[in-house]
Formats: C-alpha cells, sequence, structure tokens
C-alpha cells in the first residue's frame, strides 16, 4: 500500500466517528418555571418527569431540563422566563398561576405549558379551553368552582360557626377573583368570611394568630400556592384546634380536618405528558386545556375527634378516603 493511501485511510476512519457523532440529533432542552425552590416543589417535579417519560422523554437520556427557581420571591419570575426565552429552550413548563403568566409575557413563540389552580380564560393566557389558540396550553383544577363546596362542606361540618377565616397569597394573580367568589358564597351560608394573607411560610403563625383574633371558628385555605406548604397547615390547623379545610389531601394528612380538590400530582403529570408530546411537534394551541375531571374529598376522623366535633354519618359516606 502506496503511504499516501494508508494516510488517507486513516484519517477516513478517523473522521467517521465524528461525522456519526454530528448526524446524532441534539437532545431537546425544556425550561422549567417554579415560584419556590426545587425543595419546596420536589413532588410536582417528580409527577412532571413521570409524565415526560410516559411520553418518552427522560432527563439526562434523550433530554435537558434546565430548572428556574424563583425562591419564593414571586417578582423573580418575569426575569427568569426571559433568560429560559434567551436559553432558546423548546418548551417552558410553568407550575402555578404567577409563574405561567411570566413565562406568557417572556414570550409569543416559544410553548409554553401550565398549570395552574384557576381558570386560564381568566387569568389571559388561553383563549378558550378547547382552542388556547397561542403558545399557551396546560391543565387547570379550577380552584374557584370548587372553592364555593369546600365552604359548604366546612359549615356541613362545623354549623354552628358563623365567623371563617380564608388564607390566601396576595401575590397570587387570581386572588381577587378568589376572595370575591369566595364573599358571595359565604354570604349565601349566612357567613361572615375575612379574608388573611400569608406569602410563605414564615407568615403561617402570625394569620392564626389573627384568626384568633377575630374569633373566627374554622379556616378555609383556598390558594393552590399554598400546596407544597400543605403539611405544615394541616399541622398548625391542629396546633392552633381550628376546624380547616384545604384543597390538598397533604393537608388532611398532616392533620387537617378535611381536604376537598383535585389530584394536583396527576395535573403535573399531564404537564409532562403535554410537553412531551409538543416536542414531539403537536402545536399548543390546538391541544386543548386540561380540567380536573374528580374531586376527593378527605377526612380526618383522628382530628375531628381531637377538637370534639361529630362528623355527620351522610358526610362520612361521601368521604373518599378517611384517616383515623
Amino acid at each position: 500500500m502506496r503511504r499516501r493511501e494508508f494516510i488517507t485511510l486513516v484519517s477516513s476512519a478517523a473522521a467517521w466517528p465524528l461525522a456519526a457523532r454530528a448526524q446524532q440529533p441534539a437532545m431537546s432542552v425544556i425550561g422549567r418555571l417554579g415560584a419556590e425552590s426545587r425543595e419546596v416543589e420536589n413532588s410536582t417535579v417528580v409527577s412532571f418527569q413521570q409524565g415526560l417519560k410516559e411520553a418518552g422523554y427522560i432527563d439526562g437520556q434523550n433530554l435537558a431540563i434546565e430548572y428556574r427557581w424563583a425562591e419564593g420571591q414571586y417578582d423573580r419570575l418575569p426575569a427568569l422566563a426571559a433568560d429560559l426565552v434567551r436559553r432558546q429552550v423548546s418548551v417552558i413548563a410553568a407550575a402555578g398561576n404567577a409563574a405561567a403568566l411570566a413565562a406568557k409575557a417572556a414570550t409569543t413563540t416559544v410553548p409554553i405549558v401550565f398549570h395552574v389552580g384557576d381558570d386560564p380564560v381568566q387569568l389571559g393566557l388561553v383563549a378558550s379551553l378547547n382552542r388556547p389558540g397561542g403558545n399557551a396550553t396546560g391543565t387547570t383544577s379550577l380552584n374557584v368552582e370548587v372553592g364555593r363546596k369546600r365552604l359548604e362542606l366546612l359549615r356541613e361540618l362545623v354549623p354552628n360557626v358563623a365567623v371563617i377565616g380564608m388564607l390566601v397569597n396576595p401575590d397570587n394573580p387570581n386572588v381577587e377573583i378568589q376572595s370575591r367568589e369566595a364573599q358571595v358564597a359565604a354570604r349565601k351560608l349566612g357567613l361572615e368570611l375575612h379574608i388573611m394573607h400569608a406569602r410563605a411560610e414564615r407568615d403561617f403563625d402570625a394569620a392564626f394568630a389573627t384568626l384568633a383574633k377575630l374569633r373566627a371558628g374554622a379556616l378555609m385555605t383556598g390558594d393552590t400556592i399554598f400546596f407544597n406548604h400543605s403539611r405544615q397547615l394541616g399541622a398548625l390547623a391542629l396546633r392552633y384546634a381550628v376546624p380547616a379545610i384545604s384543597p390538598f389531601r397533604d393537608f388532611a394528612a398532616g392533620g387537617g380536618l378535611m381536604s376537598y380538590g383535585t389530584n394536583i400530582a396527576d395535573m403535573h403529570r399531564q404537564v409532562g405528558i403535554y410537553t412531551g408530546r409538543i416536542l414531539k411537534g403537536e402545536k399548543p394551541a390546538y391541544l386543548p386545556v386540561q380540567q380536573a375531571v374528580k374531586v376527593d374529598l378527605v377526612l380526618n376522623f383522628k382530628t375531628a375527634k381531637t377538637l370534639g366535633i361529630t362528623v355527620p354519618l351522610p358526610l362520612s359516606g361521601r368521604a373518599d378516603e378517611v384517616i383515623e
């Protein structure tokens, strides 16, 4: 073999792996935008990744996820969303009302998949639930509608209560709608409802102290932002001996009297599935917003006994789960 032929052959062999690697498809990169910290939102991240896996994507194998956490400082969300847009991610998955609105304000072209607790049409995220029409779609637990029923359930369990507190996060973009709807429902039931604010876990004790000053006989936590603090709130409600209801099962498991709401973990799993479908080429404009179809009632009989509350038989019969 001539020397020139040998060099050409060796050069071709050396170049072949490089050419093969160049032909491999680039790994997709998506963004996950959260209002809290990774530690606080860990359960929703696990559910989100499960949905991605069901759609055929695994972080670190055929997908890279860029996480951006606001660490409870909601004013950081616009800059974090803008950073993901500059990173040119393929999809932004936004957890919560504030994160979804920040992502929507940051881009009209990058697809957004959200989970929100309230009506995404009223929030301005989509044109309609069936035909979102823009660059965003996702899931909603329609917390405002279910909130009316929570108030009725609380009244059914503690019928002699006349004053009730409702804990909300004032940074929630939909807090005015939540509060207004709850006030209307309370008046129909002949209840006096006081709105109390808490932005983070550090505000919870002060909120319960305010509840005592108001001589409120019960509490409703009506904000999906508190999902990641459900067990802490449930434990505080038990410590302060306050009959309370929340949208989240973990609240009842942590010591709260009862919960009535949708399965938030499943909603975030659906966000992962939708993200995968968009990565495969589907358009958010034509993916209907997924609404919660099942609402679970969980009663903590142990807490009821501690508070001296007798659970009516019809109500216990309607419970999907009883904690004893």
